[in-house]
């Protein structure tokens, strides 16, 4: 299983959220991020099993009869519900108008604007609040402190809104 198969819808109607609006949104969005990154890392390890099992006992060609072969159905429909409760989290998030970047570390984006500009608000588990953001395309290599970050207005926000 890679990130991609985790896919929010990116067609939400677009939200920007200030600093505090992120960082009052965490507790929600921790416990989500928190199950993604549980389930993810359990799911890749047994779809790694169940393909060594498939490959070592060449069980994967529909010739061979083997007595495990309705078990190892079984497992893959189990990884595939879990797959399918995947996608329900980072719908979850989506519909919120946060984008889950990487289901593995759990990383996510808050949109937000910086200067007048589409930019991303960037968190991850395990940090205690939004402190980073970066550019669309600098991804999380481009992380910057908040610090520096001069708080958006609210109405500066809802204007940009009114106008996409």
């Amino acid at each position: 299983m890679n990130a991609a198969e985790v896919e929010p819808t990116n067609e939400q109607s677009k939200r920007y959220f200030t600093l505090a609006e992120a960082n009052q949104r965490l507790p929600l969005v921790r416990a989500i991020v928190s199950d993604i990154v549980e389930l993810f890392r359990d799911v890749s390890e047994r779809r790694q099993r169940l393909i060594d099992l498939i490959e070592r006992n060449q069980l994967g060609s529909k010739r061979v009869a083997s007595p495990y072969t309705e078990e190892l159905e079984q497992m893959q429909a189990d990884i595939q519900a879990d797959v399918e409760k995947l996608n329900g989290f980072a719908q979850e998030l989506a519909e919120l108008g946060i984008e889950l970047k990487d289901p593995n570390i759990g990383l996510i984006d808050f949109p937000t604007l910086v200067d007048g500009r589409e930019a991303y608000l960037c968190w991850k588990l395990g940090e205690p609040e939004v402190g980073f953001w970066h550019e669309l395309t600098a991804g999380v290599q481009g992380r910057q402190s908040v610090d520096g970050l001069k708080p958006q207005p609210r109405s500066q926000v809802s204007n940009l809104k009114s106008q996409i």
